[in-house]
């Protein structure tokens, strides 16, 4: 290796090493610890009693009620490696008359050696999931441990939602209508297509296909207001996005990106072209995004009506303050507390939010 190389290359991985996150800290919060010792809890939603049900990536589906944790039987057979596991939970709108819960999680095919993205849907009996359904299952199952995508949601009217990244294959997935990865999804609650579907008339298209040329996302909820679809996604080094998902459209992974390869050298030389989404906003240097919930409740004054998204990688909760569905104003809150995973707005109003080798935690506003 010469000295130029050398020289280079400590100047790249001190740029790398330096690289920080400007968002200015929020002192005006803390928090309490509801749940306490979880690992990884992706997704976690309230029952009606207000008891809570949290996934684990590691397989475990936990019930926790009156401070205690149950494990909870009959998942299926769990598919866990890199990013994949047991992945994001939510209920039906009208879960108190038909019991319908619905999950992601990663699963194999008899036969195969790895594992896709997968949506069922179950009933909780007692301590034991029944009546369990798979409604979609993405394929073909590869061995690459990147990029399962998973969030849920549910529209006003009633349509299910889901994610599921490119699993690591950006060159052909996500541009392409008849493979799944790097889309968003909607199905009815039974898994049959909307016949509106934007690609249900196309020649061996995905029909469950609503939006298509997305990386990662980990991040979706319902606007309350406007009852739109809003996601964020993991770009490579730079270009972690937030998009307002519409119909049918492309949002352009990965011919046009705001970053670059985790090297530092370049996939792309367009951040744009016709006929692909912009992004409402992207983050460089990345924050890793994870978990996405709108405050929707008077608990916290004037931040009612703010975004909040988690960050993985620089440990905190991003508050960002939106006019006209842009982020103007970015704010740490839970600073330093951990990774943060998943977040959700309690029955109570108040802001729960699941963090790595933590818990589950109550956002209070000092």
């Amino acid at each position: 290796m010469t000295i130029k190389n050398i020289v280079i290359g400590l100047i790249l991985t001190s740029t790398i090493a330096c690289a920080q996150d400007k968002n200015p800290i929020n002192t005006q919060n803390t928090h309490e610890i509801i749940v306490s010792d979880l690992n990884n809890p992706w997704g976690f939603t309230f029952l009606p009693d207000e008891s809570i049900l949290i996934t684990e990536k590691s397989g475990t589906l936990i019930h926790f009620k009156d401070g205690e944790k149950t494990n909870i039987s009959g998942l299926p057979e769990i598919y866990v490696r890199g990013q994949g596991g047991l992945m994001d939970i939510i209920l039906h709108p009208n879960y108190k008359d038909n019991g319908w819960l619905y999950f992601s999680y990663a699963s194999s095919d008899e036969g195969t050696s790895g594992g896709n993205t997968t949506i069922a849907r179950a009933k909780l009996n007692n301590n034991s999931l029944t009546d369990v359904s798979v409604l979609y299952k993405a394929t073909p199952d590869t061995s690459k441990g990147q990029h399962f995508g998973s969030r849920l949601v549910f529209d006003d009217a009633g349509y299910l939602y889901f994610t599921i990244g490119d699993r690591g294959n950006r060159d052909e997935n996500p541009q392409d209508i008849t493979k799944d990865g790097g889309k968003v999804y909607r199905i009815n609650p039974n898994g049959s297509i909307p016949q509106d579907n934007p690609f249900v008339d196309e020649k061996n298209a995905k029909t469950a296909i609503y939006s298509y040329g997305h990386r990662n996302p980990q991040g979706m909820t319902l606007h309350p207001e406007t009852k739109a679809i809003w996601t964020h996604e993991h770009g490579p080094r730079g270009g972690d996005e937030i998009n307002i998902i519409n119909k049918g459209k492309n949002y352009g992974w990965p011919i046009i990106s705001y970053g670059v390869n985790y090297s530092g050298t370049s996939f792309t030389d367009i951040t744009e072209k016709e006929g692909m989404e912009q992004p409402i906003h992207y983050w460089d240097p990345s924050i890793a995004p994870s978990g996405m919930a709108f405050i929707d409740s008077d608990k916290y004054g004037d931040w009612k009506g703010k975004l909040l998204i988690g960050s993985l990688k620089f440990q905190y909760l991003d508050m960002c303050t939106l006019k006209d569905n842009k982020v103007i104003k970015e704010e740490r809150l839970l600073d330093g507390l951990g990774r943060v995973r998943s977040i959700n707005q309690g029955p109570d109003g108040y802001i729960y939010v699941g963090i790595e080798n933590l818990g589950i935690v109550k956002l209070i506003r000092k």
